[in-house]
């Protein structure tokens, strides 16, 4: 498992090995579990790394990109850190990155943590403001640990509403709506509910 206390050592050891490999520099987005004790937002462990995407900047500006496949040096490098700290196969994924095109809330670039693992690998984690949105996206019709992440991170009732509407662009169907409203009903957001 990735926590706390290994992720800085991890991180710097994929960094040593995109060098071995004949890498070059990357900066990449990370959401998730990783993202949350990073920042130190809520103690947990999780199995894997979740790369939202790639960052460039282009006149000053930070840009976000899809990741179609990692490049090929990442790949080996990667394996090569999953080998040394016994990690699952698929331990940092592009899972998540069609998230980009589907849309990120406004001022996501913004508000990025970046931390520097090395001469080759920058993490760009997500902030606490946008976990919530994802984590309420991940779980309105759930009841697992994406439930327990979202109300850890003790959401305002205003950041709880920003999240809900930025939520109903990510799915504009009459069912998730439904779904949606009933979430937030049960957990106490009653109000909420008859505005979005």
């Amino acid at each position: 498992m990735i926590n706390k206390n290994n992720l800085d050592e991890i991180l710097h050891a994929l960094d040593r090995q995109i060098e071995v490999h004949g890498g070059s520099p990357i900066s990449l987005v990370v959401c998730g579990g990783t993202a949350l004790f990073a920042l130190g937002l809520i103690l947990r462990t999780t199995k894997d790394i979740d790369v939202l995407g790639t960052v460039s900047k282009e006149h000053g500006q930070i840009l976000i990109k899809r990741i179609n496949k990692f490049p090929k040096y990442f790949t080996d490098a990667s394996k090569s850190v999953q080998r040394d700290f016994r990690l699952p196969e698929g331990w940092i994924n592009k899972g998540p990155t069609s998230q980009v095109d589907s849309g990120l809330p406004q001022g996501f670039e913004k508000r990025l943590v970046k931390k520097q693992y090395g001469n080759y690998l920058s993490i760009y984690y997500i902030s606490r403001f946008d976990q919530i949105h994802f984590k309420l996206y991940a779980s309105v019709d759930r009841n697992d640990y994406h439930v327990d992440d979202l109300f850890q991170l003790k959401p305002k009732q205003q950041e709880i509403e920003e999240a809900a509407r930025w939520v109903l662009t990510q799915d504009v169907s009459l069912g998730f709506k439904t779904i949606l409203i009933d979430f937030l009903r049960k957990h106490g957001y009653e109000d909420i509910s008859k505005r979005i």
